[in-house]
């Protein structure tokens, strides 16, 4: 990205369950400078505890970031994050992420299974804990803390959040932010729900749009493959006909017509079959192995992505530690 000219960078973190610790500080580390600490671990005991700091001098130490993040963000993303906006290094944009951060050891047991023994917990560098509450004996309530968050308006109006003032931290740079379960967002942007319908959940429930999109590539893919991708981002459009394809395929899998819902999902689904053709036509021919060519066709009507970019004046501001500048105001 650098070779190519790259001078800001957006990081999407949305939907990510997480994976290695390392990975996550390892990405960290490319952005923070010095020894700083990206994350700790504390336990019951000290057996377990340990902390990661930075240690390379990173690729990209200077320079504006913006972090997208959702409440499927999760575990290693959430260690990214919170570092992240811990080091005022990055803006974060979206929506409080899902809350896990319990470090759990594996222990194999005689019949083959295994058990995963909670031994300590993850937390930012500011000393918040990145895991959710919980109460021992509801599990019920802690598995539907999603539903909970939802019910109450807390993906559409950042207002229904509830801080407690008992869990404030400071970031390096003196900046407030709590703690309580996840991280929270430095600007928050409202879940998208507009184009949702029963019969758009059925499609993606059944899979039919991924299906129809892979079959309709092969179909078209020597007519699609004389233009670049440029041209074919630029000028295909995803129309009538081509809905009503996808309609007749679903009815066949036992999903009736229903064109006012259908009408309803139809830019969703525009979108979505474009993003998908974008990828199974073009995405295969690249000797990088990058497979980003569903993304460029979705960021051009993604909210979140382009709230990101208006931020860039933010992220340059907290990057120079000029706090006073900062206008996040939420969407």
């Amino acid at each position: 990205l650098k070779e190519a000219g790259m001078k800001k960078l957006v990081i999407d973190l949305r939907g990510n369950p997480g994976g290695y610790m390392d990975r996550a500080t390892s990405i960290a580390d490319e952005l923070i400078s010095g020894d700083k600490l990206l994350v700790f671990t504390d336990g019951k005991g000290k057996r377990f505890d340990k902390e990661t700091r930075a240690q390379v001098n990173g690729a990209f130490e200077e320079g504006p970031v913006v972090v997208m993040v959702d409440e499927g963000s999760a575990s290693a993303s959430e260690i990214l994050a919170g570092a992240l906006q811990d080091h005022d290094r990055a803006l974060i944009v979206g929506r409080r992420t899902f809350g896990k951060g319990l470090v759990q050891m594996p222990i194999k047991l005689s019949d083959n299974s295994e058990l995963r023994l909670t031994i300590s917990r993850y937390f930012t560098p500011s000393g918040r804990s990145i895991q959710k509450p919980y109460q021992m004996g509801k599990g019920e309530e802690y598995e539907g803390d999603l539903r909970k968050r939802y019910s109450h308006g807390e993906f559409f109006n950042p207002d229904s959040i509830r801080f407690d003032e008992n869990l404030k931290y400071k970031t390096g740079g003196g900046r407030v932010v709590f703690g309580g379960g996840g991280i929270m967002p430095d600007v928050f942007v409202a879940k998208d729900t507009s184009y949702n319908s029963k019969y758009l959940y059925e499609l993606y429930a059944k899979n039919i749009i991924r299906e129809f999109a892979f079959n309709y590539a092969n179909t078209h893919r020597k007519t699609l493959e004389k233009e670049p991708f440029s041209k074919f981002l630029d000028t295909f459009v995803v129309h009538d006909g081509i809905l009503r394809e996808l309609v007749a395929a679903a009815e066949k899998s036992g999903i009736p017509r229903n064109p006012a819902q259908l009408s309803l999902s139809r830019p969703q689904l525009q979108t979505d079959l474009k993003a998908l053709i974008g990828r199974y036509v073009y995405g295969r021919n690249r000797k990088d192995g990058l497979n980003n060519e569903a993304y460029q066709v979705i960021n051009k009507s993604d909210p979140v992505f382009k709230e990101a970019l208006r931020q860039f004046t933010n992220a340059e501001a907290l990057e120079k530690g000029d706090f006073g500048s900062l206008n996040l105001t939420r969407k």
